[in-house]
């Protein structure tokens, strides 16, 4: 091979390999009920932001918080409700300066069409509820509120199913395995198959469904990630979760 040539692939090997050096993973640990709205936000931010690449881990907010206590490594925490977040910054794995609300929802049962729920009472007369384990699953936690303000709660112990994160709940009731679920409007808008929304629990009966976001410490040292997190307040990322079914401020 001619000298030249093997000079230029030595230069092309280098400036690939600077190329390389350069990128950036940001890492995001999200409630899964944002799948859609936030894969759809970080691949926006990636296109506008050469060099930077996101791995996303998504699941119960609970189990996320727990895995990034044990070293999982995340930049950027996106929960389904304040508890969690609070634990990684109690626990000095978060940056409370960067802690802000990313959206709200709404709490709703659904299940099949022919069913008539017009309030709490009404769910006495189901056989089968699934809600999301209320020690992970902000969704669950919200439900077991509801259903204590109620009133309803001890008579319901036996009747409720479950499930690991609110999407599996959606699958249940989509399924036929249970009568109603208790899942987030989102959710039953955009992914419910077999079911529809029935009743839209009253906020004062649990906190209002807030989805907050954080940086971890390492994130927080990471301009990218810095960056990323101004990126969703703004009015264009906005726009994409009202798309999504989420209410902004």
């Amino acid at each position: 091979m001619p000298v030249i040539s093997r000079i230029v692939l030595i230069g092309l090997f280098i400036l690939s390999s600077a190329r390389s050096s350069m990128a950036t993973e940001i890492s995001l640990s999200v409630a899964a009920s944002l799948r859609e709205s936030v894969t759809e936000l970080s691949d926006l931010f990636q296109k506008r932001t050469p060099g930077v690449t996101f791995k996303k881990n998504f699941g119960a907010s609970g189990a996320l918080a727990r895995q990034i206590e044990a070293g999982a490594p995340a930049d950027l925490f996106f929960a389904a409700n304040n508890e969690w977040v609070d634990y990684l910054i109690k626990k000095k794995l978060a940056d409370e300066k960067s802690a802000g609300v990313f959206a709200y929802n709404q709490l709703v049962v659904a299940g099949k069409p022919g069913l008539k729920i017009s309030s709490m009472q009404d769910l006495l007369k189901l056989n089968r509820i699934a809600i999301g384990s209320p020690k992970s699953v902000p969704a669950g936690e919200y439900a077991m509120t509801a259903f204590q303000k109620s009133g309803i709660d001890k008579q319901l112990e036996k009747k409720l199913i479950m499930a690991r994160d609110v999407r599996e709940c959606l699958l249940y009731a989509d399924r036929g395995e249970v009568d109603a679920a208790f899942v987030y409007k989102t959710d039953a808008l955009l992914f419910s198959k077999q079911t529809r929304i029935l009743y839209i629990v009253p906020e004062q009966l649990h906190e209002r469904v807030t989805y907050p976001m954080v940086l971890t410490v390492a994130g927080s040292k990471k301009a990218e990630a810095v960056a990323f997190i101004r990126f969703l307040a703004s009015p264009e990322a906005k726009a994409v979760l009202t798309r999504h079914g989420f209410e902004v401020r």
